[in-house]
């Protein structure tokens, strides 16, 4: 990842691709994924829906949203999707979350 800052500062064409992954990362249950995954590196879906309290259908279409958005990677394994973090800016996003969660005591 490219942590260098641009001279002349961000395109508005960026700013644009960022508030789209941004808007799919703003639920709660999608960065719940997030962080189980960075956690598990790789889970199937019946596992994440178990560990963020959801049924497994609701869970898999939080799933295709941050596939879509290309956050995340799904294999198949058998009769099992197993999903993994593909965009690891996404964890940068929870970090940022935590840390502001962390000094408010929260």
């Amino acid at each position: 990842m490219n942590t260098k800052p641009c001279s002349e500062g961000l395109s508005l064409a960026m700013f644009e691709r960022v508030c789209e992954v941004l808007k799919v990362l703003a639920h709660p249950h999608r960065l719940k994924v997030i962080e189980v995954l960075q956690r598990e590196e790789s889970a199937p879906v019946f596992e994440i829906a178990q560990r963020i309290g959801l049924p497994q259908a609701a869970t898999s279409q939080h799933l295709n949203h941050l596939k879509r958005a290309g956050i995340v990677a799904a294999r198949r394994t058998g009769k099992e999707v197993w999903y993994s973090i593909q965009d690891r800016r996404s964890i940068s996003v929870l970090d940022c979350i935590r840390e502001k969660g962390c000094r408010e005591g929260k």
